[in-house]
């Protein structure tokens, strides 16, 4: 009798443990095609997120370079201490302004971005400044501070040179009046009020482009590759 007894309580254990075996397969097949499932409906939602909207612009708040009904708009976030909004404007504007802007077909607009330092936003105030007296003249100046741009890392926007540079490229416009915009920050909430667009979009560096709303996300110095992203604006 001993024996079986024996024999029974094994069998009973080997039962018992298959039993658990199967259990614990059941569990690692339960776990992974759960962690499956979860996969794929991630994959599945990150698939039909909605188009990202084009984000919208006051453009008649803003400098213009081109006509108003310009079936594209080009707005480009800067700072006129920023060297690679420098290399843009020597690199991206001209090649724009012979192709579109001068047959119409785009219109350029700018919005600062001041960061680099606080003389960053001097400049910004003359620039401001320049485009309520003259808006023409405001271009003329636009290009005179990339092209003059000192190193980055000395404070250069200073009122006299500011004003100085505006004597040099023989704008028409009220050099006092200038310098006391400057000085007294006359157009500091204009200058913000572009701040804070940029921030509720997200742009935290310059130059940053918007064609037709929609974020130019190329290097800021390739002409091929921005170009593509107009003609696809203008459905060519």
């Amino acid at each position: 009798m001993p024996p079986k007894k024996q024999k029974s309580t094994m069998t009973q254990r080997n039962a018992a443990a298959e039993q658990a075996k199967k259990k614990q397969q059941t569990r690692r097949i339960i776990w992974f095609s759960t962690i499956g499932i979860l996969l794929v409906v991630i994959v599945v939602v990150l698939s039909i997120r909605p188009a990202a909207t084009a984000a919208s612009f006051d453009y008649e708040k803003l400098p213009r370079l081109g006509q108003a009904d310009a079936p594209i708009k080009i707005v480009e976030f800067g700072d006129f201490k920023c060297p690679a909004c420098k290399i843009a404007n020597d690199k991206i504007k001209p090649n724009l302004v012979s192709d579109y802007i001068d047959s119409g077909k785009v219109a350029f607009y700018f919005m600062n971005l001041p960061f680099i330092a606080p003389d960053s936003t001097t400049a910004a105030l003359a620039a401001q400044s320049i485009f309520h007296q003259n808006s023409d003249d405001y271009w003329t100046y636009f290009d005179a501070l990339y092209n003059n741009q000192p190193d980055e890392g000395l404070p250069w926007a200073t009122p006299d040179y500011l004003v100085d540079l505006a004597k040099q490229a023989n704008l028409s416009i009220d050099f006092d009046l200038l310098r006391k915009d400057i000085e007294n920050q006359t157009y500091i909430e204009e200058v913000n009020e572009n701040k804070s667009k940029a921030s509720k979009l997200g742009v935290s560096g310059t130059p940053t482009y918007y064609i037709d709303g929609v974020e130019y996300l190329g290097h800021y110095d390739d002409y091929a590759e921005f170009e593509q992203q107009i003609k696809t604006a203008l459905g060519e």
